[in-house]
């Protein structure tokens, strides 16, 4: 049974950083693809990154250019890198592993 634990969200201000990081077990992990999604209040959640086992990527149009997904294999962990933050970011954000398996989920509010 695969478990996903996200870590690293928080409030942060317009324009900050911030480094979310999931780490899973019961798992291969080297060969399934990672995701992260995050849902803002009244609304629906969303792809935010992808990223395979070959290490291809892809973002959500809202993100390119801001946000950085990052896998490794050896520590069974997916990171999402953040950069400047806005408030329109401010979601739940959760790892999905293979299309299927759900992290619990980390809060991130950008905030001045």
């Amino acid at each position: 049974q695969v478990q996903l634990v996200e870590s690293g969200g928080g409030l942060v201000q317009p324009g900050g950083s911030l480094r979310l990081s999931c780490a899973a077990s019961g798992t291969i992990f080297s060969i399934y693809t990672m995701a992260w999604y995050r849902q803002a209040p009244g609304k629906q959640r969303e792809l935010v990154a992808r990223i395979t086992s070959g290490r291809s990527t892809n973002y959500a149009d809202s993100v390119k250019g801001r946000f950085t997904i990052s896998r490794d294999n050896t520590k069974k962990t997916v990171y999402l890198q953040m950069n400047n933050l806005k408030p329109e970011d401010t979601a739940v954000y959760y790892c999905n592993h293979g299309g299927t398996s759900w992290g619990q989920g980390t809060q991130v509010t950008v905030s001045s």
